[in-house]
């Protein structure tokens, strides 16, 4: 039961990160910028977090 439980905590974080990142590069590319900085997350960030 741990395994698996940890199998899925890591997937759920992965599916996070992956998301956090793909919402950042939205918001970047809106803005003309070719990298994503912190700004960036700290905006999408309360979204994310309700969303999850």
């Amino acid at each position: 039961a741990n395994a698996s439980a940890l199998q899925v905590s890591c997937e759920l974080l992965r599916m996070f990160v992956a998301e956090a990142v793909q919402r950042c590069a939205v918001i970047a590319e809106a803005e003309g910028a070719t990298t994503i900085e912190p700004t960036h997350l700290e905006r999408v960030l309360p979204q994310l977090l309700l969303d999850f």
